[in-house]
């Protein structure tokens, strides 16, 4: 029997679609003209202040200063790098002083997000505290922990002799002698900057993991747990794979700051003794700055530029890869299940043949402290699973509850020791400060350097000067990140692609390839010694990063809200601004706490670009308080204190946003 149907109707093209595109929009995209207005003044900030500065290094690092003349000398600066051991020493301190960093920063912040995890009161609390010493400024932990290891007036040294923990380490070899020379001797230099480093990044990475273990589905833990798994099999097959994209994230973004660092260095270190400590951005500044060669000084960041963008390059497309479907399967089905569980174990001996040829005399001692912790960690988790396995629970919540309170409580110790020395430094009086009587207690609390460092200085003037800096330059960063990383999440047009690659890779310029440029740029236009020239300058390393993470987090907020906002008569702006904003408002936050951290901290452009007094801001201030080897430590101590309050307190109102605008900026990013 036939049966007759009705003949479909023609289907009409859906607004938007190839048919309806006129000829401009096919070949730039259905968008492009409202991409233009969203990414223009992103895109002129990152012309005129990135790339522009960057093709000028570029020809500035093929000059030579001969007196008061300017020469071409071609490829003179780089083939005189081959032989500079200044410089291949500083490269070396930059490697080393950022693996060991990255270690470091990524075990105990793993170990820190998962006690987190599984606490169930007191979490955000705790959360807030362990975030400190990220929020506070870098010239207060540099100022702080050089007031510590000082030999003569610091407690670090004291509290290990009376405790007998200094004598130990001597004994087995951690350091040469006791009491110990922490910064002034050369082979305990760098492993003291490397512990304040780890000290600064150890929050960040703890409320990343904490935000991606969050995001981790927990019926995959409950499923595994009916099938009998073990907490270390879960942490091993669930746990870990669940991380990977903000580990990668996380790593990317910390290798990129610890590697390019200057201002934690110089203001503990100076690079010495000698160039113990001096990582690749001092030498150039040093050719640059110091002895006047621009061309060597810009030479010298040209040359490490591509292997920090190839890095950068590499971990991108592993994020991005690891966000594909199927692509984790895909991965696996090009290795062998012998070569899976062999991977691992060959980086790790790679690594430790490469830090062992970099830092013979560092790798050893690092991997004894490491593998206490470790070790420690996995046998309390060995004997938890034991003891759960044949059904001993309370036993087991025993141990693991010990276990963790004991982690814990040496976690918050280590946080909060320098800030607690800090804090009752800047109460007690000169004469206590010497004679190191109640070092623990001030005894009378005075405020004396709290007057002292009102009378006869600039730091009222150098405290609204920061204060004006850093929300001009937050303001301009988060309205101009806010829309090009719309643009980028949302419209179509030619080049989206490749406009976020490069914001990816203007992220990881250092300081030290721009303030040169920048210097001229801003003598040029008559900026020069100006708030000004601040206020441009910071977006160079605060808007590419705040655009990179509000792409991730516009594309967690679902299309259809916008979708039917159109639909029903809203224009594309009208959308974000009434729709996509309000939603956003926790990514915009993160951004805004992270971009005004960064402003407030910013050592590099503002010691370079600012000579007059009045117009310092306060880590440059702080920094020329100290006069050769005159150092008035419960004046900086309460400057310390004052310039760390505001940023603290903005983190105690923002901090139950930041881990949601983290977990979709960066996780899903």
């Amino acid at each position: 029997m036939t049966v007759l149907r009705p003949r479909p109707a023609p289907a009409r093209p859906a607004p938007g679609t190839s048919s309806s595109l006129t000829r401009t929009q096919r070949r730039l995209g259905r968008d492009w003209r409202l991409a233009a207005v969203f990414i223009g003044p992103t895109l002129v900030l990152v012309a005129g202040l990135i790339l522009v500065p960057i093709i000028s290094s570029v020809f500035t690092s093929a000059t030579e200063r001969h007196g008061a003349e300017t020469v071409f000398v071609g490829l003179d600066n780089y083939t005189a790098l081959v032989g500079d051991g200044l410089f291949h020493h500083g490269v070396l301190n930059s490697f080393v002083f950022t693996a060991y960093a990255e270690i470091f920063k990524v075990t105990f912040g793993l170990i820190a997000a998962l006690m987190l995890h599984h606490m169930r009161r007191g979490r955000a609390i705790i959360a807030g505290v362990i975030l400190l010493p990220w929020v506070i400024p870098t010239v207060v932990t540099a100022f702080t922990w050089r007031s510590l290891l000082d030999p003569i007036f610091g407690s670090v040294n004291v509290l290990l002799t009376d405790t007998g923990i200094g004598p130990g380490l001597a004994a087995i070899g951690l350091v040469d002698s006791w009491p110990a020379e922490w910064l002034s001797d050369p082979a305990l230099a760098l492993p003291s900057v490397i512990l304040v480093n780890v000290w600064k990044g150890i929050p960040f990475f703890t409320v990343t993991f904490l935000a991606g273990l969050k995001a981790i589905d927990s019926n995959l833990h409950e499923a595994a747990m009916v099938d009998g798994a073990s907490p270390w099999q879960r942490f091993v097959h669930i746990t870990l794979p669940g991380l990977r994209p903000v580990m990668i994230v996380t790593v990317l973004l910390s290798s990129i700051w610890t590697f390019n660092n200057f201002d934690l260095i110089w203001l503990m270190t100076q690079g010495g003794p000698g160039d113990a400590t001096a990582p690749y951005v001092m030498v150039a500044y040093s050719k640059a700055i110091q002895q006047l060669q621009l061309g060597a000084g810009a030479a010298v960041t040209l040359v490490m530029l591509p292997v920090i963008a190839i890095l950068v390059v590499i971990l991108v497309r592993m994020m991005r890869r690891s966000d594909l479907p199927g692509a984790a399967d895909l991965g696996r089905r090009r290795l062998t299940p012998g070569q899976r569980r062999a991977l691992p174990w060959v980086i790790v001996v790679v690594s430790v043949l490469v830090l062992a040829w970099a830092s013979p005399h560092i790798v050893w001692k690092a991997a004894l402290v490491l593998g206490v912790f470790v070790v420690l960690a996995a046998a309390v988790g060995r004997l938890v699973s034991a003891l759960a396995a044949r059904s001993k629970r309370l036993a087991a919540r025993v141990v693991g509850g010990t276990g963790s309170g004991i982690a814990l409580v040496g976690l918050l110790g280590f946080v909060l020791a320098p800030l607690y020395w800090m804090t009752v430094t800047a109460f007690k009086s000169d004469d206590q400060i010497v004679a190191r009587t109640d070092d623990l207690w001030p005894t009378p609390w005075t405020t004396e350097q709290f007057t002292n460092l009102f009378t006869g200085r600039a730091f009222g003037t150098w405290y609204v000067n920061t204060i004006l800096v850093s929300l001009a330059s937050t303001v301009i960063a988060l309205i101009c990140a806010a829309l090009a990383g719309y643009a980028l999440a949302r419209l179509k047009f030619r080049g989206s692609e490749s406009f976020t690659v490069t914001i990816l890779l203007t992220y990881v310029m250092p300081g030290a390839l721009l303030f040169i440029p920048l210097y001229q740029l801003m003598s040029g236009i008559g900026l020069n010694d100006s708030l000004w020239s601040l206020v441009l300058a910071y977006p160079t390393f605060t808007l590419p990063f705040a655009t990179w993470l509000l792409v991730g987090y516009f594309k967690s907020i679902p299309a259809d809200l916008e979708e039917a906002a159109l639909v029903d008569g809203c224009t594309r702006f009208g959308a974000f601004v009434r729709i996509v904003l309000p939603l956003a408002k926790p990514g915009l936050l993160a951004v805004a706490l992270f971009t005004l951290t960064n402003a407030w901290n910013e050592f590099l452009f503002a010691f370079v670009f600012i000579t007059k007094d009045e117009n310092k801001t306060l880590p440059v201030g702080m920094q020329s308080m100290i006069f050769g080897d005159v150092v008035p430590q419960g004046q900086l101590a309460a400057a310390s204190l004052l310039i760390s309050i505001p940023v603290v307190l903005m983190y105690g109102f923002g901090q139950r946003f930041l881990t949601e605008g983290l977990t979709a900026g960066a996780v899903k990013g």
